[in-house]
């Protein structure tokens, strides 16, 4: 059985925003047996592997976060939710059914038109497990066995939605927007977590959806959210809107890619 717990962390020693504050009151709301606790600096390792300390020297709090997700599941059970999740209906059902993750679209699906890309699977949208669970110790290895600064510097800033997806797919998961079963956890597709188009910004509620991404995107810099919302068209991707979007962004892009990669990296494109 899954604990009665509902996990968030917060590093970085800022005050939660009112928005975060707004959301864990929706927690509560459809939630109201759990216990609700934060992780932090006053309560987390952040020394417990070399991923982490390093994520967090560069203050990279996110990226300390998709570690310290996975350690907190793994070892207490529970339920985990990123601070910009908000439950709009009870989750109990699908709590009850057992260790469960969400999927969110996958852009470069729609980006492409290639039908056989899957969605993909994020664990901020929500994910609860009892103790233990053998997958994540999978995850938390993967992490274990590398750093966040490279060799040369570079910063490793590969998302949790990549390493997760990769990991189930090894397992044989497909994202064919269907609740799928793998590696002893249920897969639920964007509609129950993720109603949200981001390219869009459409909300797709239905009678299955139990909260909503609100993709505050913390991790991203800057001019990475002014290029996001540039791109986004509420008429859909490959639409002339998007394209004349796609047009407008292209020097912010050109910046961005310079400052990432260096001028070597950008001329590599």
């Amino acid at each position: 059985m899954i604990p009665k717990v509902i996990h968030y962390c917060w590093f970085g020693g800022k005050p939660l925003p009112e928005d975060a504050k707004m959301y864990i009151e929706s927690w509560k709301k459809y939630l109201p047996n759990y216990e609700i606790k934060e992780w932090n600096e006053t309560n987390f390792d952040l020394n417990c592997c070399d991923y982490v300390k390093e994520a967090y020297q560069e203050k990279k709090w996110a990226f300390v976060s998709d570690y310290a997700r996975l350690w907190i599941i793994y070892n207490y059970g529970g339920i985990y939710f990123d601070t910009d999740v908000e439950l709009i209906s009870s989750p109990e059902p699908i709590i009850e059914n057992g260790a469960f993750l969400g999927c969110e679209l996958n852009f470069e699906k729609e980006l492409s038109g290639d039908t056989n890309q899957t969605e993909l699977v994020n664990p901020g949208l929500g994910f609860g497990a009892e103790p233990k669970k053998d997958f994540y110790r999978e995850l938390l290895n993967l992490y274990e066995s590398q750093h966040f600064i490279d060799k040369n510097g570079d910063l490793n800033l590969e998302t949790i939605v990549v390493k997760t997806t990769r990991l189930l797919k090894g397992h044989g998961f497909t994202g064919n927007d269907s609740i799928e079963r793998v590696a002893g956890i249920n897969i639920y597709s964007h509609e129950y977590f993720c109603p949200i188009n981001y390219r869009t910004g459409r909300i797709s509620v239905t009678e299955k959806t139990v909260s909503i991404h609100h993709y505050q995107e913390s991790w991203l810099s800057a001019l990475d959210k002014i290029i996001n919302k540039i791109e986004q068209s509420r008429s859909g991707v490959g639409t002339l809107e998007y394209k004349v979007r796609r047009i407008v962004s292209k020097p912010f892009r050109g910046v961005n890619r310079l400052k990432k990669k260096g001028i070597l990296g950008f001329l590599k494109k």
